[in-house]
């Protein structure tokens, strides 16, 4: 299963590079399928391919640079043209769940400047309801109790994210709680209520972001675009 999952998600990282174009100005995400992106972003520049690009999180960054893709700071640039990322679940409306990585406030960022984003994903990530993959919320340090309590507060079942021991920090320094909701009925509701928290920097609710999403399915790619 693992092997078929991962034939599918190299389908469609390879695929979402078709759409680039000389002069683009790129955001590369940081989900699991992004690095077969990579890869085909760096054998097209090698080809000739001349396009400016901006990275979501250090990991990114680094597996960019290895394949000798320069990257730009997000500061350097005013608008993208086409960012391409994973996504951890995404519904019919293209509604998606992000942030298994830990980048989702990066991801967004970039994401909302964005004047096309492409999420490439296989087939396992569609789901009817969003909701069963736990939804990562962005939180300072400073009151993290008070969070938490606050979270316990509203009925959502949190949990630190802990890597190796240590509480996982983001690139930016914070903390990753994630909730463990089952199923989401309102996105767009919890997605501002999360946001309203004093302590929570971002959640990985990305709703309305979505202008293409490419499926690796089986052998194939499927393409849904709004």
């Amino acid at each position: 299963m693992d092997s078929i999952k991962e034939a599918e998600k190299k389908l469609a990282g390879r695929k979402a590079p078709e759409f680039l174009k000389n002069g683009m100005v790129v955001g590369l995400g940081s989900g699991s399928t992004v690095p077969y992106a990579i890869e085909r972003i760096a054998e097209l520049v090698s080809q000739g391919l001349q396009i400016t690009m901006v990275s979501t999180s250090n990991k990114t960054s680094a597996l960019a640079k290895k394949c000798k893709l320069e990257i730009s700071g997000i500061d350097s640039i005013d608008r993208i043209d086409v960012t391409i990322d994973g996504a951890d679940e995404v519904d019919p409306n293209m509604r998606g769940i992000k942030g298994g990585k830990g980048a989702l406030l990066f991801e967004k960022i970039v994401a909302s400047i964005s004047d096309k984003n492409i999420w490439i994903v296989d087939s396992s990530k569609l789901v009817e309801k969003l909701g069963k993959f736990p939804l990562s919320v962005e939180v300072v340090p400073f009151g993290l109790k008070t969070v938490l309590a606050e979270f316990q507060r509203r009925g959502f079942k949190s949990e630190i994210r802990v890597r190796e021991g240590e509480k996982y920090l983001t690139d930016s320094g914070n903390y990753i709680v994630d909730l463990h909701l089952g199923s989401i009925e309102n996105p767009e509701e919890l997605d501002v209520e999360l946001n309203m928290i004093p302590g929570v920097v971002e959640n990985g609710l990305f709703v309305g972001y979505a202008d293409m999403v490419i499926v690796g399915r089986g052998k194939e790619t499927e393409i849904t675009s709004r």
